[in-house]
């Protein structure tokens, strides 16, 4: 599934830098490690420069070329062969390791087809709805192993119906839609991939009474208007198609077992009760398909954003004299996932686990997503295996995990999680992902308490091509892309801001289910183009487009390694809630502009109903009325909000304070027993996020302030319950939210006091 065109997507080069920032840098050497004392963190530090040493390129290339050597879909054999092939590997570098299995819904295609008719019903065009081979690409012609080009968990149909283009298929282009006098009611839509994961757009077609959805890859976004066509650049060809899963948000993992684990004996709803199967039948094709589609469509034109880089005339439709034949039917199969389990006990605190995951199943070879991620994970592994040899040992348990199923929908890292939920409730101290990986720029997101952890992190690593820390060449990239007044912020800030993450990867169940601590890390920005999804992302094509040299697969065992040893070696828990205090400030005054933007859209829209600005139908047989005029948005009392943000932000000066009282000189202290108490206290701060009730309509996702949006999906919605509410204009709800949420801040501050208190005494200097 990974959405790492989070990285490709969302970065650009540099500008110049001066000549004094080029030269080559030595990572910054810290006094003492947060959360270590004089004497731990010397020691650690060894430790850790002995391990950045030991991760090989070309041991990472190896590791991709044998994984990625045959499609490896959920279910089929090779994925089984991988994940029997990850277990060896890590048995062999000195880890205890096993294979858990799960048993999970995995629909795979029996019947597609999309042709354009005429007006008499006869099929004037026929979609190939496939990806030809190429033939300098070698895994390309793999034909009988690859899965066909769908979306898995459609629903299945046959309907036929004018057609209707609907630029990226949000919320947003329906209102658009709405205001030029256009209905999508019984027609088939067409969206191009973008701006939203790909299940909103059947889920916000079929809400607007579309029967039947069709989603493209524009070269605008995706394509010859991005990079060179594939084989001659790394963009993606005319016939290249983008696979996915459409679950709706409701929750991830197995669309049968819902917070619970998918074990053989679990209960599972029936299929046609499960709510995150899609209402309409969807299918992916390519542009090559999709240009004699929407030139069938007459009408208005579109407005300018909504076009792509097709040379055609794009127009809205819907189509009058042609219609759209769109059949989509799955064999809904149960599939084995095949999840590879690896642990080092720990010497001083085994109940104590910090876990590391990536995922090893793939739509079809997967090379970049997600081999080039787990291939990295892999190397970390064999180089921890020979720290174990000199006499390293970490103080928690290490957790190394390859999962399976993600692509379909998180399958295998929810069910694992959901089985073993009370475990990590009690025993896991954070959670590690990463999943595609590039060349460029190092990029993190996650939990806002390992903010400064991360970047200290980072700070260790040298990126291969600039000779500067990698989270320096980050920093500098935001500062060139900034306004004058966020670059002042960003020079004055002591650490790099990590992103908030929504859903797209393994991460979602630990944040937002269990409330664990979490990070998502890698590299990109400088890629040639994407194959994302399709068979052409293979190592032929990562190994000419991507990163050739596997120096950034070094890279990002470096950092996630040196994470994974400093959280499992540390004496206190390197937390740090001052970023999370200042972020959850923003938040709350980003909640408060928005109610504004709400107010001052509905009172334009009330306007313009007035002076009537709305578009009359293109079909007079079914007119459309202008929207009705609604009430100003009322006063929200935020008081519960700005409370809570204060307390938060009091206790967590409060316990930094504290803590530097503690570390300073040597930090004797923290090798106390009594440190043990504050560590558990620590391990609930991420849960005290929670609200056992959920969210408002998806009680799965507990966290508070992050959580995917449930029209966005991949896209990350902070304070979700207030927000959100406050987007669909659910008042009542959005009071309410205002005070549970305050009320969790609160409990935040109090749980982060109550580990302050049990912070031991510092040594009389």
């Amino acid at each position: 599934m990974n959405p790492v065109r989070w990285l490709a997507l969302s970065l650009v080069p540099m500008m110049a830098l001066p000549p004094q920032l080029l030269l080559a840098q030595s990572p910054a050497v810290p006094k003492n490690l947060d959360g270590y004392s004089q004497s731990a963190s010397s020691i650690e530090q060894s430790w850790e420069t002995k391990f950045r040493d030991l991760p090989e390129p070309a041991r990472i290339r190896e590791n991709m070329r044998v994984l990625s050597a045959q499609p490896h879909h959920v279910g089929s054999p090779y994925d089984k062969q991988n994940a029997e092939w990850l277990l060896a590997q890590f048995k062999s570098f000195g880890w205890q390791a096993q294979i858990e299995n799960f048993y999970v819904l995995f629909p795979t295609p029996r019947e597609r087809l999309v042709q354009l008719l005429d007006s008499s019903g006869k099929p004037t065009f026929t979609a190939s709805l496939q990806e030809p081979p190429i033939p300098v690409d070698p895994t390309s012609s793999q034909t009988a192993e690859q899965l066909p080009t769908y979306n898995a968990y459609s629903a299945d149909g046959d309907v036929t119906g004018p057609l209707v283009y609907v630029n990226y298929g949000t919320r947003e282009d329906y209102e658009e839609l709405d205001r030029m006098g256009i209905s999508v009611k019984g027609a088939i839509v067409i969206a191009r991939y973008g701006q939203a994961w790909r299940g909103i757009k059947p889920k916000v077609a079929a809400e607007h009474g579309a029967i039947g959805c069709i989603l493209y890859s524009d070269p605008a976004d995706d394509g010859y208007g991005v990079s060179d066509s594939y084989p001659k650049g790394g963009g993606r060809p005319a016939e290249g198609v983008q696979r996915g899963g459409v679950n709706d948000t409701e929750f991830p993992g197995d669309p049968l077992t819902p917070g619970v684990g998918a074990t053989k004996d679990a209960k599972r709803l029936a299929i046609k009760d499960s709510p995150i199967i899609t209402k309409i039948p969807v299918l992916p094709i390519s542009y090559a398909d999709a240009t004699p589609l929407l030139k069938s469509i007459d009408g208005r034109v579109v407005p300018v954003k909504w076009r792509g880089a097709l040379p055609i005339t794009y127009h809205v439709g819907p189509s009058t004299a042609s219609k759209v034949h769109l059949k989509m039917f799955s064999n809904w199969d149960m599939k084995t996932v095949h999840d590879v389990i690896a642990r080092i006990p720990g010497s001083t605190l085994p109940d104590e686990w910090v876990i590391r995951g990536n995922h090893h199943d793939a739509w079809v070879n997967g090379a970049s997503d997600p081999i080039s991620g787990i291939s990295a994970e892999l190397e970390e592994a064999r180089a921890m295996g020979e720290l174990l040899k000199q006499g390293w040992r970490p103080r928690r348990t290490v957790i190394y995990c390859a999962w399976d199923g993600e692509e379909p929908g998180l399958l295998g890292s929810t069910e694992w999680a959901e089985t073993h939920a009370d475990e990590l409730r009690q025993h896991a101290v954070m959670y590690l992902n990463s999943d595609g990986n590039g060349r460029g720029y190092f990029s993190a997101g996650g939990t806002h308490g390992l903010e400064h952890f991360i970047d200290s992190v980072a700070s260790q690593v040298i990126d291969p091509e600039k000779n500067i820390p990698v989270i320096e060449r980050t920093r500098l990239r935001q500062i060139a892309r900034a306004t004058p007044a966020e670059r002042a912020a960003l020079r004055s800030r002591p650490d790099l801001p990590i992103r908030a993450l929504g859903a797209g990867s393994d991460y979602e169940t630990f944040m937002d289910f269990i409330g664990l601590p979490s990070l998502n890390i890698g590299f990109g920005g400088e890629d040639h183009g994407s194959q994302y999804h399709s068979i052409y992302d293979d190592f032929y094509w990562y190994t000419h487009f991507e990163d050739t040299t596997f120096v950034y697969g070094r890279a990002l065992a470096q950092v996630a390694g040196t994470a994974v040893m400093r959280m499992a070696d540390a004496e206190l828990l390197p937390y740090n809630f001052n970023n999370t205090a200042s972020t959850v400030r923003t938040y709350v005054d980003q909640v408060q502009q928005l109610l504004k933007t709400e107010q001052d859209k509905v009172a334009e829209t009330n306007r313009e109903i007035q002076e009537g600005v709305f578009s009359a139908t293109s079909d007079p047989k079914e007119p459309i009325a202008a929207p009705k005029s609604e009430p100003l948005p009322p006063f929200l009392n935020f008081a519960p909000l700005q409370n809570g943000s204060h307390a938060l932000t009091d206790a967590a000066h409060a316990y930094e304070s504290a803590v530097a009282k503690l570390e300073s000189g040597s930090g004797a202290a923290l090798d106390s027993p009594g440190i043990d108490a504050v560590n558990h206290e620590l391990m609930q701060t991420e849960r005290a996020f929670f609200l056992a009730k959920g969210l408002p309509d998806r009680p799965y996702y507990k966290h508070q302030l992050y959580a995917p949006g449930a029209y966005t999906g991949y896209g990350v919605k902070t304070l979700p319950a207030v927000r959100e509410s406050i987007e669909q204009h659910k008042w009542s709800v959005a009071s309410q939210a205002t005070v549970d949420v305050g009320g969790v801040l609160q409990k935040e501050a109090e749980t982060i006091t109550a580990a302050e208190k049990l912070l031991p005494q510092p040594a009389a200097q």
